[in-house]
């Protein structure tokens, strides 16, 4: 199905129509400098959805969520930074409080509002100072506010991650805008971190829910920083159908299928924005497979490789060490033949073969140094053995990410 998707990277979530966001500096985090509350709001009530963290160990506001988004429905989305709001006594008490200052400030019913919290695990959260920003963060709310509230969620991200992408449903325009954060604890059983996105287009809750887990299964599920599951992890979406396409309930219609590419395609662009800013990283790395024998096989062959430290820090030592990849292979628990496997190193700098048949082969070393010296890498993985592909992504293992969270709470 051929249709033409967008890209805008100046866009967010108040690309689509309807939406407004802020972010601000409230209190919870030290340094002035630093925001760490934002909001986005619909003009409208939505439909919703969202996928989150299946650790044991959650956040109060994942709780909070799960309950408010148990109707399909939201209109807000109230995010701080600096702490977690997880593993205290009064963290459900301070979650359900946040819902209901977007209540007071705004109007939007309490059970309206996917609540979310990022930073240290651990501490309770002051409502004071988010009590004393919500003035302000509402009064800031526009059309503009995206940047603002992308800044906002960030812990030790060292960019913000905003995006958009347009594209046609009966003949008329529609946008899906995303706001993402994560640099480190990234390694989701479902999602990861945090990621709000927005859309006008008008589709139920359940196929918006049915196309988000698609999406993430292929996106957010196949990026591993350092393999730790967080705690917090949400990946939530909201649509208020002000687009004015013919609303979409049947996973078999086409405008469905097309809402999902477009859904996919903003979702691979926020994932590799979250791969290469891991904590203390220097590359982007992504590992595609091909010739599976099924979807699954490839998926479990790609994060397997994508997520072992060996061939990390290989990756930010620029060390061509393929056999660390077919380790990696060889311990994923897919049913592979190892003995048909070829890999190949793929950047600007070219693509070199490094292995065939499942045996190492020579190569020029000197060669695959100047590919693995870029910034971004492909390890190709052909398993020969059928048609179906996956990708999974990730990022170099380096010195930093150990200084990083040495002394994360300090």
């Amino acid at each position: 199905m051929e249709f033409s998707i967008k890209i805008n990277e100046d866009g967010g979530v108040t690309s689509p129509k309807g939406f407004t966001a802020n972010g601000i500096h409230c209190g919870i985090r030290k340094n002035k400098t630093k925001k760490d509350l934002m909001l986005i709001m619909s003009e409208k009530d939505c439909d919703a959805a969202a996928v989150f963290t299946k650790n044991l160990v959650c956040g109060a506001p994942v709780t909070v969520s799960r309950k408010n988004l148990e109707n399909g429905k939201a209109r807000a989305v109230i995010c701080n930074s600096g702490i977690a709001n997880t593993c205290n006594a009064d963290g459900m008490e301070k979650a359900e409080a946040m819902c209901r200052l977007v209540t007071e400030y705004t109007g939007v019913p309490a059970e309206d509002v996917i609540v979310a919290s990022t930073g240290v695990i651990g501490p309770s959260i002051d409502i004071e100072p988010i009590k004393n920003g919500m003035e302000e963060l509402v009064a800031g709310l526009s059309a503009d506010g995206s940047n603002a509230a992308a800044q906002a969620i960030m812990t030790t991200d060292t960019v913000k991650k905003e995006l958009s992408v347009s594209f046609e449903i009966d003949s008329k325009t529609c946008t899906i805008g995303a706001i993402a954060k994560g640099s480190g604890m990234i390694h989701p059983n479902m999602a990861t971190m945090l990621s709000f996105i927005t859309t006008d287009a008008d589709i139920s809750p359940e196929m918006l829910k049915k196309a988000l887990v698609w999406c993430v299964e292929r996106t957010y599920n196949m990026l591993s920083v350092d393999g730790d599951t967080s705690t917090n992890d949400t990946v939530a979406v909201m649509a208020n159908g002000l687009c004015g396409n013919k609303r979409i309930t049947d996973e078999n219609d086409e405008n469905y299928l097309k809402f999902r590419r477009a859904l996919l395609k903003i979702c691979g662009y926020i994932v590799k924005m979250l791969a290469k800013d891991g904590e203390g990283a220097t590359k982007l790395v992504i590992c595609s497979v091909n010739g599976a024998a099924d979807e699954e096989t490839a998926k479990i062959c790609a994060k397997s490789v994508i997520r072992s430290p060996l061939v990390k820090t290989a990756m930010f030592g620029a060390d061509a060490n393929c056999g660390r990849i077919l380790c990696a292979l060889g311990y994923s628990g897919a049913e592979i033949d190892v003995s048909k496997i070829d890999i190949d190193y793929i950047s600007r700098k070219g693509r070199i073969t490094v292995c065939q048949g499942g045996n190492v082969i020579e190569f020029s070393e000197e060669e695959a140094k100047a590919v693995l010296l870029e910034d971004e890498i492909e390890i190709s993985v052909n398993l020969n053995s059928g048609e179906a592909s996956a990708e999974a992504y990730g990022c170099d293992l380096t010195y930093d990410y150990v200084k990083i969270n040495g002394d994360y709470r300090t």
